[in-house]
């Protein structure tokens, strides 16, 4: 018989079947975490985190290994891109079809373009080349150009070359239809050396070079010159630089026999603007140098003005050598360079000092620096060249 007083457990109490609840795992969760993982959910969620971490493992053995191996064999470092011309390099971007068409208009491409014939100074306005010859190194074959001469004529070439006859031109760049001038420079093609027929042209007397007889120059810019620049009464005055126009190399004679002929070495008009630029950067104000003695014929070098202290194989006689001094006021006298109170070898003296650092930073220009003092009816000044070796001296006389 049944104890009216006992609880007779219903069917499916957990309590009656388990017992108390824990008070370390209550019951709600005890029976949340039974409901939510069974013995395959389980095993299914190992798995996964096993493969998880797997992968894990594997990732970081694998970057271990690759950072070993680049330890003890470093990456060599990607050779540098090639080099290309100027031209080249800008020929190609104007040719590219994703480019502006008026890329080729600015005047930073302009300016990049003919930056090498400007020379190291950045200061040469003329282009001085044999007929038909490149105006610069590795020039992009769709680059074009056409000139203008003296009298307004237009001369088209295919490439970027000197026109074929003699004289002195405008320039403009060309690809396709468009064209672009370049207002301070000028092309200047020379009259070839074998228009020279009984030592002159025309009425011009030049005379003979050393070797034009016979024998082999020591050097090769002791062979004789490719041509001649003719000067008129009315070229002279065209800038060769900034400092500098053609009439101021002309030699000192045959004063009323026109055209003159002329030779001038770009290299000399660079190294001068480069040695004023540096008696600039010194402290030293020049607004002009006076070219005392510039191209001398082989005819006027032997027999002319005053011979002393001339060699028979002078460097005047190739046009890339000029004997100079400071002229500020434009007296025809040498200027008080060094503020001393005196003109004298020492202000002939700065003049070279400025020459031989611009030597060490340009070796291409390098050549002969001479000092020379008062004599003869002139002061002291400085002889400059680019003959292609190192000279030095002290002399007396013309130079």
């Amino acid at each position: 018989m049944l104890d009216p007083l006992r609880t007779v457990p219903k069917t499916g109490d957990v309590t009656a079947r388990r017992g108390p609840p824990s008070p370390l795992w209550p019951e709600r969760r005890r029976k949340r975490w039974g409901a939510q993982r069974r013995p395959h959910q389980r095993l299914a969620f190992d798995a996964a985190a096993g493969l998880v971490l797997g992968v894990i493992l594997s990732a970081w053995a694998v970057s271990v290994l690759a950072a070993y191996r680049e330890r003890a064999q470093p990456r060599q470092p990607d050779p540098p891109p090639p080099v290309a011309s100027v031209a080249r390099t800008i020929g190609a971007s104007l040719t590219d079809p994703r480019a502006s068409s008026t890329a080729y208009l600015s005047d930073a491409a302009m300016n990049a373009l003919v930056q090498d014939l400007r020379g190291e100074s950045g200061k040469l306005k003329a282009v001085i080349r044999a007929p038909n010859a490149d105006l610069a190194d590795e020039a992009d074959p769709t680059l074009s150009a056409t000139f203008e001469g003296p009298s307004g004529q237009e001369l088209a070439s295919s490439k970027l070359a000197a026109p074929a006859a003699p004289g002195i031109y405008k320039l403009a760049v060309q690809l396709g239809k468009i064209s672009k001038p370049v207002d301070d420079l000028r092309v200047i093609t020379m009259v070839p050396f074998a228009q020279k027929k009984n030592d002159r042209i025309g009425l011009y007397y030049l005379g003979s070079w050393p070797y034009e007889n016979g024998g082999k120059p020591r050097l090769a810019s002791y062979s004789n010159p490719s041509g001649f620049i003719e000067v008129t009464r009315e070229n002279r005055s065209t800038p060769v630089s900034e400092h500098f126009k053609l009439g101021d190399f002309l030699t000192k004679d045959q004063y009323d026999v026109w055209p003159k002929y002329l030779l001038l070495e770009p290299k000399l008009l660079d190294k001068l603007e480069l040695t004023i630029a540096e008696l600039e950067k010194e402290g030293h104000h020049v607004d002009h140098v006076f070219v005392m003695s510039g191209f001398r014929t082989p005819r006027y070098n032997k027999g002319g003005g005053n011979t002393g202290g001339r060699a028979n194989l002078s460097r005047h006689m190739y046009g890339d050598a000029s004997d100079v001094y400071v002229d500020n006021d434009r007296d025809g006298q040498p200027d008080d360079v060094n503020g001393d109170g005196r003109v004298d070898t020492q202000d002939a003296k700065v003049f070279a000092d400025a020459a031989e650092k611009v030597e060490r930073q340009y070796p291409a220009l390098v050549g002969g620096i001479g000092i020379y003092k008062a004599c003869c009816g002139h002061g002291p000044f400085t002889h400059i060249d680019t003959r292609g070796y190192r000279a030095r001296w002290n002399g007396e006389g013309a130079g």
